[in-house]
């Protein structure tokens, strides 16, 4: 699966059995439950059963109190042996500022709406090392940053505002080497350096893109060079807008 989709799942994809726990909490009559870990924390995903109560990022569910009125004011789920689960501000029974909790009290995420348009979610490993932060602009994701557990970067993803287009999406190998990077040259142009490399840190290609607005497309444009995992050159290709030459 690529990093862009992986991530995107990685914030708004539920199962079914998730998207029932955050039904049970957004559209019934509060109560208190107290939840079990494994109920709540999803090994890939983390804790994505209050997705549906952030409207900033397209949630449109609504939490409600045991008499029947939306939730307004700070709010507290805990776990069964006590310890908090999430701690988030609601109005109008929608989240504007919250934390998930692991079980071992460590964070799990932190979310805060910045103004009207723009909001922050940073998720957490269990031992607190940087997870991921992704920036919203108008409920879409603008830049998103993925960390390894080593702290090393795993993916960056950086847009227009608008999300016309690419300012780059670069990949890493677990130990910090690059995989691929792909960044934006020539604005005017809309032309981009694409490379990729090999593990042990070798270039495997280099060559340039253009974005295509008309078409909504990333396409190679230019002079294409390949080479072995000795760095020796192999081929060399030309492109016109993705066409080969």
């Amino acid at each position: 699966m690529s990093n862009f989709f992986r991530f995107a799942l990685h914030i708004l994809v539920f199962s079914s059995y998730y998207d029932g726990l955050a039904q049970s909490i957004s559209t019934k009559n509060e109560n208190s439950k107290l939840y079990k870990s494994e109920e709540v924390l999803d090994v890939d995903y983390g804790i994505t059963m209050y997705n549906h109560l952030i409207l900033s990022i397209g949630g449109d569910s609504v939490r409600y109190t045991k008499d029947h009125f939306k939730v307004n004011g700070w709010k507290e789920d805990l776990y069964e042996n006590g310890s908090v689960l999430h701690k988030g501000f609601y109005v109008d029974g929608k989240i504007k500022i919250f934390k998930n909790y692991y079980l071992n009290g460590s964070i799990e995420r932190n979310f805060i709406e910045l103004d009207l348009n723009k909001s922050k979610l940073e998720l957490f490993y269990e031992d607190g090392k940087q997870k991921s932060v992704i920036l919203y602009y108008q409920g879409n994701s603008q830049n998103q940053y993925d960390y390894f557990r080593n702290g090393n970067p795993e993916y960056i993803e950086e847009n227009d505002k608008h999300l016309e287009f690419l300012y780059k999406r670069n990949s890493y190998f677990e130990n910090g080497i690059p995989e691929s990077l792909f960044e934006l040259i020539d604005k005017k142009q809309k032309r981009y350096s694409k490379k990729e490399f090999f593990i042990n840190g070798k270039l495997k290609e280099e060559g340039f893109m253009i974005f295509r607005k008309d078409m909504n497309d990333y396409q190679k444009d230019g002079i294409w060079n390949y080479f072995d995992q000795a760095g020796k050159l192999t081929n060399t290709e030309t492109y016109y807008k993705g066409e080969l030459l």
